[in-house]
């Protein structure tokens, strides 16, 4: 796939905001997958398709997860959740691309999950430190995501750990194994 045909898609699917972002979720997810040798093609795909569903409706995402087979559990929680799934089934059913460490990179790329592949957290890490967000601990963990992956996969999740605790949201369980998987990876890195 050429970056620019899925440009095209993406602006007739997206508006303009999420577009802006998508791209620049594309251009940093791109210059970690350079320091990290990532594979090149895969983060560019799910860079880019990682937020395709978000501007549709809830009412539209609900019936999307239901057709493509996807666990009606989703429906739980908060329907922020429900774009990545929805987005990783067309690719794989629609669009036919059937790698693995894409579908997984969109799917979790809100939730995080333990054990992410690098184009995962890249695309993960990408999502959350794109330039026009500005939150408090955003500059560190943009920091971090040059120097230490897990590190800043880690100190993300700790935070939206925290920021959804403050509004008493239900947090997904992937979040949650997430979380306690990076905190022990670091722990372990930092005690040898």
């Amino acid at each position: 796939m050429e970056v620019e045909d899925i440009k095209s898609r993406l602006k007739a699917k997206l508006n303009k905001s999420r577009y802006e972002h998508t791209i620049r979720v594309y251009e940093e997810a791109t210059a970690l997958a350079e320091k990290y040798e990532a594979d090149q093609e895969e983060v560019m795909i799910a860079a880019l398709f990682h937020d395709y569903y978000k501007n549709t409706s809830k009412e539209e995402l609900k019936q999307l997860l239901i057709h493509y087979g996807l666990p009606e559990s989703l429906l739980q929680y908060h329907a922020e959740l429900w774009h990545g799934p929805v987005a990783a089934e067309f690719l794989k059913q629609e669009m036919k691309i059937g790698n693995l460490d894409i579908y997984k990179a969109i799917y979790y790329h809100t939730t995080g999950r333990a054990k992410m592949s690098l184009v995962e957290q890249i695309v993960f890490i990408a999502d959350y430190i794109e330039p026009a967000r500005s939150f408090p601990g955003v500059s560190h963990v943009r920091k971090l995501a040059y120097q230490n992956l897990d590190e800043a996969v880690y100190e993300s999740l700790k935070l939206t750990i925290q920021y959804l605790n403050e509004k008493k949201a239900i947090i997904h369980p992937s979040t949650k194994d997430a979380f306690e998987y990076y905190k022990s990876l670091i722990r372990g890195e930092s005690d040898e």
